[in-house]
């Protein structure tokens, strides 16, 4: 089997936190000297792609414009291309104003003014927060998350909340699921990913340290699955998950087996 592109997850995957793992920098050097088109995947929500490229530059990794992704980037394209004009109130960090604000619908601060309610990963989320959401939300109101991690992977490797747990304490509040959620797995996600690689799913390797996210968007899609165990999936999420990858390596760096075992 060949396979032309591969979509990379970021936190968790290539470092954590500042630190760049053991042998990443050269698993990226290996998938270019194979000729695969890449994409690195972020669900973090509060960098834009050309951040990325430059923070994986600065950790000595070969990362090219144009190549990087994240929930936030995705969420910028649907709200430009679904909501423009909309009046969109942010519960999240003030990079995701900020990206929001780059866009054709407009940031208002004023929860009564609300068509789009835009909930996402912030450390300063607050009760006053969910009071907000109260007051946004009506039967017209959109609901809308940037993506659906609950938990990302800190300085240490040890997890911590990430916007699937703000999100949710949102909908509990507010007695209504999201609308739509844009990060991986969507489907939207999906597309971006896609049309930065210009392949087809089945030609097309996804690698990530999470099962419900990374791994289940390429279970989905047709694409070769592969679990890394630097980040938050373990042996126990394994063996409860209905997502089986198709591969599970140690790290990144343990790339070269797969694609030497795609090749027989």
């Amino acid at each position: 089997m060949t396979v032309a592109g591969a979509i990379i997850d970021l936190d968790g995957t290539v470092y954590h936190g500042d630190t760049l793992l053991p042998g990443a920098a050269s698993a990226i050097d290996v998938l270019r000297e194979r000729g695969l088109g890449i994409c690195f995947f972020s669900n973090n929500p509060i960098h834009d792609g050309s951040e990325y490229v430059k923070r994986l530059r600065g950790l000595g990794v070969d990362a090219r414009e144009g190549e990087a992704c994240s929930s936030g980037v995705v969420t910028r394209e649907y709200l430009d291309g679904t909501h423009a004009g909309d009046n969109v109130f942010v519960i999240g960090s003030d990079q995701l104003r900020a990206l929001v604000e780059g866009t054709s619908a407009r940031l208002v601060e004023n929860p009564a003014e609300t068509d789009v309610l835009l909930a996402s990963w912030t450390d300063g989320f607050h009760y006053h927060d969910m009071v907000d959401a109260l007051r946004a939300v009506d039967d017209d109101t959109v609901f809308l998350g940037t993506d659906p991690d609950r938990t990302f992977p800190g300085e240490d490797g040890d997890p911590v909340p990430g916007s699937g747990a703000i999100i949710n304490a949102v909908a509990g509040v507010i007695e209504r699921d999201p609308d739509r959620i844009l990060g991986k797995p969507s489907e939207i996600a999906v597309q971006a990913a896609l049309e930065r690689l210009d392949c087809a799913p089945a030609d097309c390797l996804i690698v990530g340290d999470r099962l419900e996210t990374d791994i289940a968007m390429g279970e989905r899609n047709g694409m070769t699955t592969v679990l890394v165990r630097t980040g938050v999936s373990n042996e126990r999420s394994l063996e409860r998950s209905a997502v089986t990858p198709d591969y599970v390596i140690d790290s990144l760096a343990d790339i070269e087996q797969v694609l030497t075992s795609l090749d027989e």
